[in-house]
């Protein structure tokens, strides 16, 4: 079956798991935003049994994700939910915990100002919000690999870019969310987690 990969993907499933199965330990559910391939969804499925894991993504990419789902059959992991953060309107369920990978630096600022204002809302109290990605952090010199792809990030786009965590942070705080751990990971990523109030 023709599927969708990501070499990002197969690069750094390993060392986001190994910091999910303890930061996910106690939860049940998990809403992934913006699956893509749906490669992060069916390892970590796999991995972490105990959790449904409900993947989602704008209605363009939910055949990729359909592939990978259908050949790995992880009885965990369900079918995507069409969610533009913006356009759709979000699950009415509450889940354990959030996850998604590399979206805040591809979204508009406004946009992300929506994702985590609405992940909020389907978080209860003690919920996990797990960001991935690379990010700016005030008195760290950005590495130079990062640089270069915030470079090129605003070549495709000016409204892209590597977001500055203190600028997410005080969006987080804003929504009830504590920050509560930076997990630096390799190619200069970050595996950022707050709890819900």
């Amino acid at each position: 079956m023709d599927r969708p990969f990501s070499q990002a993907c197969l690069n750094n499933r390993d060392p986001i798991l190994n910091i999910l199965k303890r930061v996910l330990q106690g939860c049940n559910t998990v809403l992934e935003i913006g699956s893509g391939t749906g490669q992060h969804a069916v390892w970590f499925g796999r991995h972490l049994p105990h959790l449904e894991w409900c993947t989602s993504d704008r209605i363009e990419n939910h055949e990729g994700i359909k592939k990978w789902l259908e050949e790995e059959q992880i009885h965990n992991v369900h079918a995507p939910i069409a969610l533009d953060v913006v356009k759709n309107s979000w699950p009415q369920a509450t889940f354990d915990a959030i996850f998604s990978a590399n979206t805040a630096h591809i979204m508009a600022w406004p946009e992300v100002e929506v994702f985590v204002t609405k992940a909020a809302c389907v978080l209860p109290s003690g919920g996990r919000f797990c960001l991935y990605g690379p990010f700016d952090f005030k008195g760290r010199e950005m590495a130079p690999s990062n640089k270069a792809f915030d470079a090129e990030l605003k070549s495709r786009g000016a409204h892209q870019g590597i977001r500055k965590f203190d600028a997410i942070n005080d969006l987080a705080r804003k929504n009830n969310l504590v920050f509560s751990e930076n997990n630096d990971l390799p190619a200069n990523n970050h595996l950022l987690i707050w709890r819900k109030n």
